[in-house]
């Protein structure tokens, strides 16, 4: 007859499991609330925000110098009839907005963001700043 191997049976080694206890959480205090304002006035909400005067309102992105018309990116509102004031390395001179447009149509006013066309009195160039003149 044939020899058989016996099966040899390996112990695992058992690990014991620490289980640790989450420490305690601390309390945090109880916020304090603000005494309430039943008798104090809101102040009104205008519709146009006020610009303090001498504050950059864009940036020169292009010239053209055939029509001298300059492209503005405007960081703040703009309007016809507002003064401006252009300077740069070599530029700098005042001038109010008399003609202005978006996409090759006049407009009266121009939003925050918007690239507008304005015609210059001067030569400007790309990266000059554009501030509002009280």
């Amino acid at each position: 007859m044939a020899k058989k191997k016996k099966k040899t049976v390996k112990a695992k080694s058992i690990k014991k499991k620490i289980i640790r206890k989450a420490p305690p959480k601390k309390k945090k205090p109880a916020k304090k609330k603000a005494p309430s304002k039943k008798g104090k006035a809101k102040k009104p909400v205008s519709a146009v925000p006020k610009i303090p005067k001498n504050t950059i309102i864009g940036k020169i992105t292009h010239y053209f110098p055939k029509v001298r018309a300059a492209v503005i990116k405007l960081k703040l509102p703009l309007a016809v009839g507002d003064p401006i004031k252009i300077k740069g390395h070599t530029t700098d001179f005042q001038q109010i907005i008399t003609s202005m447009q978006i996409d090759h149509v006049p407009v009266n006013a121009a939003k925050k963001g918007a690239e507008i066309g304005v015609e210059v009195d001067s030569r400007v160039r790309g990266g000059d700043i554009v501030y509002k003149q009280p």
